[in-house]
């Protein structure tokens, strides 16, 4: 087993080699954003845990770098598209594609992406190709679900605390246990052991995004990475909100319904109250304690793991430490 930073180092050293050999080609303005976001950093989390899962099964991480990247692809995939529909114009510090080029642009090199992700699992031997690609078809169904359900609650008030968790399982955490499990696969695990590790991701990628929210409202400005507030700015209907409408006051109630309806205040004052409201109705605690129960739930499904203590406590140190962050 390697060290976080050692897995880190390996698949960024392949990903390197093989942005060079098949991203920088012509035509330039199809390839050099497909580059440009692949290069644009971020935790490299999901292509991580595909090779450290492999490792933990008694595989090679090496033998899961096509994989790890092809996870790396998909997300990055994800991202530039969520970009064009969020109209957003910053991803991780810089111009988003679609702003740097253009939409056309980023809509047809992030269709190019989607189908890099399946070329980069060509080289397994059948049985495992076969298996890969039908779990990355099944996550990217999800995702996309997740982005509809997303879209669909912008326009909605009466979101459910349930709907919510639904849309952040397939938004984000399918795509962390679609990752584990690509490396249980390649290292020959059993089904069960492939099952047991998926749903450990699920739980801790419902667990990290849960994170996710609290931070946007209460985490470190120097260390975030993102605009603290961003969310409460947008609107967006996260579990701090929900949970704040459902142990709210009559009086608590309507002013956060009011704040979330307007599209023209975007102003500090609005964070700092909304921000105070998350804290007086119990919310902001109600999310970190929802934080700590799915990691739990996570945790719990590595007692069924056939793996040696030592294995699944390196699980255990690196959930823990992924609900400890500050960015």
């Amino acid at each position: 087993m390697l060290s976080i930073e050692k897995y880190q180092e390996a698949f960024l050293s392949f990903l390197n080699a093989y942005t060079k050999s098949s991203v920088a080609k012509e035509p330039k303005g199809l390839y050099e954003p497909i580059a440009y976001i692949l290069n644009l950093g971020g935790k490299r989390l999901r292509p991580v845990l595909t090779l450290m899962t492999a490792d933990i099964f008694g595989g090679h991480h090496k033998e899961a770098l096509p994989a790890a990247a092809s996870v790396e692809v998909f997300h990055n995939f994800t991202l530039v598209h969520d970009d064009i529909m969020d109209d957003a114009p910053l991803r991780r510090g810089h111009t988003t594609v679609h702003e740097k080029w253009d939409i056309n642009t980023g809509i047809l090199s992030g269709d190019t992406m989607l189908i890099l992700t399946y070329q980069l699992l060509e080289d397994y031997e059948p049985g495992v190709y076969k298996a890969l690609s039908k779990l990355l078809s099944k996550t990217a169904i999800e995702v996309c679900e997740g982005q509809q359900y997303d879209v669909d609650f912008e326009n909605r008030n009466d979101v459910t605390i349930p709907e919510y968790l639904k849309m952040i399982e397939y938004k984000t955490s399918v795509l962390v246990a679609a990752a584990m499990k690509m490396g249980a696969i390649i290292a020959g695990a059993s089904e069960q052991d492939q099952d047991y590790i998926y749903e450990f991701g699920r739980h801790l990628g419902i667990a990290f995004q849960l994170q996710d929210d609290y931070l946007d409202a209460f985490g470190n400005p120097e260390t975030f990475g993102k605009q603290v507030g961003g969310d409460i700015i947008e609107n967006k209907k996260t579990y701090l909100y929900l949970k704040a409408l459902e142990f709210a006051s009559e009086n608590e109630r309507s002013r956060l319904v009011k704040l979330f309806n307007s599209e023209t205040d975007k102003t500090d004052e609005k964070v700092f109250v909304v921000k105070e409201l998350f804290k007086t109705t119990g919310a902001s605690e109600a999310t970190k304690q929802a934080v700590e129960d799915y990691t739990k739930k996570a945790f719990a499904a590595l007692e069924h793991l056939n793996i040696s203590k030592d294995k699944k406590q390196l699980l255990i140190d690196f959930g823990n430490g992924l609900m400890r962050r500050s960015v």
